[in-house]
């Protein structure tokens, strides 16, 4: 099972509009998804985050259809592949519990091989995450300029078991 994952976000340092797309692509399975990978303009809405938000959708999207086997993970963002290779420590804070649901998935199959790939390599799955990040402009701006209470899930992913 091959899997593809990418993240946008405007402007990519954030606070901005963060958007994700992951392809699924295997024997009797052809999958692509995209959407918002946070609230608009939150303090954690970057390009990062994006990223890892758009892994953790795939895999648990495989999870949900039952899934199990083995998956090799690609993308082109070095930091998510590489801190997931345990090549880059996670040293910003907010990264470390989209960090621990990734790999809580991750743990969930057989085995995952993590593969970083060029942007050209990725085309479809950068083409998605963009295709969300301008599908989400005009609703988007409502946020913008707003500083509203933050959630406790504002900034975390969904760190339920699998």
């Amino acid at each position: 099972m091959l899997v593809h994952f990418d993240g946008a976000c405007q402007p990519p340092t954030g606070p901005g509009i963060a958007a994700f797309g992951f392809t699924i692509d295997g024997p009797g399975i052809a999958v692509e998804e995209c959407g918002l990978a946070t609230r608009p303009y939150s303090e954690h809405s970057t390009n990062n985050v994006a990223e890892y938000v758009g892994a953790i959708r795939a895999l648990e999207r495989l999870h949900r259809e039952g899934y199990r086997g083995p998956l090799i993970v690609a993308g082109d963002s070095q930091l998510v592949i590489r801190q997931m290779l345990g090549e880059y420590e996670v040293r910003a804070g907010h990264l470390s519990a989209y960090h621990d649901r990734l790999l809580q998935l991750a743990h969930a199959f057989v085995h995952v091989e993590w593969r970083w790939v060029p942007r050209e390599e990725n085309a479809r799955a950068d083409a998605l995450s963009k295709q969300a990040l301008a599908d989400a402009q005009p609703d988007a701006r409502r946020y913008q300029g707003t500083r509203p209470a933050r959630r406790p899930d504002d900034h975390r992913p969904d760190v339920r078991a699998p």
